[in-house]
């Protein structure tokens, strides 16, 4: 019932932060000293142009009714709006915001999702070899690569393994997208490459994939690993040298006994800089994804963001945040269950 109640109270903080955000990115960039109008328009549109471009943005009422026209609350006037699950269409495309999204979303979550794996298989046995000897050579060189490797720019990182690895090693693909240009794209069944692939009898195209997605993946992994290895490290030494690990050991315990307890109680706090990280990439794969052409979320956000196209850019915004807080959420609820005093204390 505790943990019933917790999960609710976290629901109802997520609805007010997503609530606040949506405010928040609605009048700030309605702030900014631009005029969307024109950039759609042109220089030599007329007047008349002008005015009748302005209006059918609803450009030209204020903004609490902008507002209520996005949410929604005069749908049968204006049409729908987001709280009829409409994000709007793309002032540049006319296409539904949705839709576009959900046209690029996968390539992204494909990119990050596997970055995210990587880094924390190669990150979490780094962290906890390194924390059985502190301070000898194998925990100083893993603690100097989690400083060095968490203080890089990804993008600069991701020129660099394309330099060895396609330009003099030849060991990877050219930079061009998440297909080579002559391969043929497997029909769009979910809207993951990988995936699609392999549910349409392509494992070919599926591991072209993944070829192309190797230097990404690195790239991402490589930044995201530096911060992993340090919080492991510091938690595991921290709780080998804990009171209760000491009485477990002076009670002679087998080391399977001790190094379960020891992980339990390492692994609790290092969920949060996990769920960290992961809502960090979302906004990390931006360059990541200009730098490859990939073509996911992050580039189309850039590309929004240069066309003043706001319903798009309120439409990622709002997709980002959605799943950052949702991955929050997830994080907080195996933590929950991790160490239960979280859920006592509340």
């Amino acid at each position: 019932m505790q943990l019933f109640v917790y999960i609710l109270r976290r629901l109802l903080t997520v609805a007010v932060q997503v609530a606040s955000i949506l405010l928040a990115i609605f009048f700030l960039i309605r702030m900014l000293p631009a005029d969307p109008v024109a950039r759609l328009v042109g220089s030599f549109a007329t007047p008349e142009i002008y005015a009748h471009t302005k209006a059918a943005l609803h450009l030209d009422k204020p903004l609490l009714t902008q507002l209520a026209i996005y949410l929604g609350l005069f749908p049968r006037a204006v049409g729908p709006g987001l709280l009829q699950g409409d994000l709007g269409r793309s002032w540049v495309t006319s296409s539904p915001v949705s839709q576009e999204i959900w046209q690029f979303l996968p390539i992204t979550l494909e990119l990050i999702t596997l970055s995210f794996v990587v880094a924390c298989v190669l990150a979490i046995p780094m962290g906890i070899l390194a924390a059985l000897k502190p301070n000898g050579l194998l925990d100083r060189g893993v603690f100097s690569f989690s400083l060095f490797a968490g203080a890089q720019p990804d993008f600069w990182w991701g020129l660099i393994f394309i330099y060895f690895f396609y330009f003099v090693w030849r060991l990877a693909p050219a930079p061009l997208g998440h297909l080579a240009p002559l391969t043929v794209a497997p029909p769009v069944v979910t809207g993951f490459p990988l995936l699609d692939a392999l549910l349409t009898g392509r494992p070919d195209v599926s591991l072209e994939a993944l070829h192309h997605l190797m230097l990404p993946v690195v790239t991402m992994a490589f930044i995201v690993s530096g911060p992993i290895v340090k919080m492991v490290r510091q938690n595991v030494i921290r709780a080998l040298q804990s009171n209760y690990i000491l009485y477990a050991r002076a009670c002679g315990l087998s080391q399977f006994h001790i190094a379960a307890y020891t992980f339990r109680n390492a692994f609790a706090p290092t969920l949060t800089i996990i769920a960290v990280l992961y809502g960090y990439m979302w906004g990390g794969a931006v360059l990541v994804e200009q730098v490859f052409s990939l073509g996911g979320l992050g580039q189309y956000a850039l590309r929004s963001i240069l066309a003043f196209d706001y319903p798009a850019i309120q439409g990622v915004v709002l997709t980002i945040t959605i799943g950052s807080l949702l991955i929050y959420l997830a994080m907080d609820i195996l933590h929950s269950v991790a160490d239960p005093r979280i859920v006592n204390s509340r």
